[in-house]
């Protein structure tokens, strides 16, 4: 593909992520819940995740995430516009994550700044609507937060949910200017028929309802297995179809494939579905498990740090979460 660069389109010009140092195994599990370590990875692909530990501050992970994407970046944090974090479970209900945020980074202008929730596809979500925001013309500089603190509200003696998920951020800040890394498209779908696939009925993170009453259902996460594997496959395979499409480009030109991060047998039945090898794909569920909406950006910075990505290789990023939201977004390194 011609490595000339389109002009005016949004660039991806810095990526970060931050996971806990605290890890949690599948034997750590077997001591918790009735499980082995054969059975989850069998069904998952998850040998490990990261969780927070007792007293540590969710927000503090997007924060660390965002100081290396705007280090990443060689744009100076005062120049940002607007932030958005993209997260299931913000810290409290309300005022939600990104005001911890944005007064932690040490922003000096009173720029706006909102939560996203899109299950885990927001993080996909935030950089459409950046995108969109640039090419508005309203703003030029935008940093986009995945940020998840999922082990505040499992209910670790269910086997079922307590296996998949993980703690963690990522975070990208998108310009209106920069070499590299041009957001070609973008796009954004949801299906209202599907939205208690997977959900949570109360609860934050910093401070979890249901250490008072560990006997209520709703401050836990649900979610009915078959209908999301069924439905995570046929919704990113559209989204990445119709991506590509808006490029004008096809699945052959794509470099690399960086997926949500939900379970292994649904990373490689989208590969099948796309007709592309695996070789093709990014996976790093082992390590981290389902981060939700910080999957993708910590994948992403994996594989710039292991030197996955060269200058002009196209990247497919692709999600399904709650709420049946799903998008892709492709971007030309």
């Amino acid at each position: 593909m011609d490595n000339k660069k389109k002009p005016g389109l949004p660039k991806m010009v810095g990526i970060g992520a931050s996971v806990p140092d605290k890890v949690l195994t599948n034997k750590d599990l077997e001591e918790l819940v009735d499980t082995s370590d054969e059975w989850i990875t069998s069904r998952t692909g998850i040998k490990r995740r990261h969780v927070l530990r007792e007293g540590e501050d969710p927000s503090s992970l997007g924060v660390t995430a965002s100081e290396e994407a705007i280090e990443t970046s060689q744009i100076d944090k005062d120049e940002i516009d607007l932030v958005i974090t993209a997260t299931n479970v913000s810290d409290m209900p309300i005022p939600g994550s990104s005001p911890f945020i944005v007064r932690d980074l040490g922003l000096s202008r009173d720029i706006p700044f909102f939560d996203l929730k899109a299950g885990c596809s927001g993080f996909l979500y935030g950089i459409d609507v950046a995108s969109n925001l640039i090419l508005g013309n309203g703003y030029e500089n935008i940093l986009v937060i995945g940020l998840e603190a999922l082990s505040r509200v499992l209910d670790w003696e269910d086997r079922s949910t307590c296996v998949l998920f993980g703690d963690g951020a990522g975070a990208a800040l998108v310009s209106s200017d920069g070499g590299g890394r041009t957001i070609l498209a973008s796009t954004m779908y949801g299906d209202p028929t599907r939205p208690e696939l997977i959900n949570l009925k109360g609860g934050g993170t910093r401070y979890p309802p249901a250490e008072g009453d560990p006997d209520d259902r709703r401050y836990f996460i649900d979610m009915e297995g078959k209908g999301v594997f069924k439905s995570a496959v046929n919704m990113m395979k559209k989204s990445s179809e119709e991506v590509i499409g808006r490029a004008d480009l096809k699945l052959s030109d794509v470099d690399l494939i960086v997926p949500h991060q939900a379970n292994i047998r649904i990373i490689r039945q989208l590969a099948k579905s796309l007709g592309v090898g695996m070789s093709k794909v990014a996976v790093n569920l082992e390590e981290y498990a389902n981060i939700s909406t910080a999957t993708i950006p910590l994948a992403l910075r994996e594989v710039i740090d292991n030197d996955g990505i060269r200058s002009g290789d196209l990247v497919l990023m692709t999600a399904f979460g709650a709420g049946a939201a799903y998008g892709a977004v492709l971007v030309e390194w």
